[in-house]
């Protein structure tokens, strides 16, 4: 094989290599999005929970390791809620809905801009494709220009 046609294949396995990061950047970003959504849910569930549950209801309390116990309901306006950054604060019913309700609101934010780099990741995907199938055709034209040099 003559060295134009050595080197195009090492531009194309460099392109593959590039292509397989990139994949692989935005499988991670698609499972953050996934994971963000999954919060989402389990606010939309607390925000439900709060907005029906009654003082004096039994409810199951997690404990960990898949362990629950049945706890009653002593006073459904006050709700811990966390704030972030390792810090909390009791709420009254409405206020904890809010609460929430502000963090959904900056995880649509986080989702879109997941969102942006997922297409900013396809984005240059194309381009390495272009670049791929530019390279290929420039490879093409080198075996058959050694093919015409070794016919003569």
């Amino acid at each position: 094989m003559s060295l134009g046609g050595g080197g195009g294949g090492g531009a194309m396995q460099q392109i593959q290599e590039q292509m397989q990061a990139l994949e692989q950047e935005k499988q991670a970003i698609q499972t953050e999005i996934q994971n963000v959504r999954e919060e989402q849910g389990e606010i939309d569930e607390a925000i439900e929970a709060i907005e029906t549950i009654e003082t004096g209801s039994t409810v199951q309390v997690p404990l960990g390791g898949d362990a629950y116990v049945r706890a009653e309901i002593q006073d459904i306006d006050e709700v811990i809620v966390t704030l972030g950054g390792g810090y909390a604060a009791e709420r009254d019913s409405d206020g904890a809905v809010d609460s929430l309700e502000r963090k959904k609101e900056a995880l649509d934010d986080r989702i879109a801009e997941l969102e942006s780099e997922i297409e900013a990741v396809e984005e240059e995907t194309e381009d390495l494709e272009a670049k791929a199938q530019q390279a290929q055709q420039q490879q093409m034209q080198q075996m058959q220009q050694q093919m015409q040099q070794d016919d003569e």
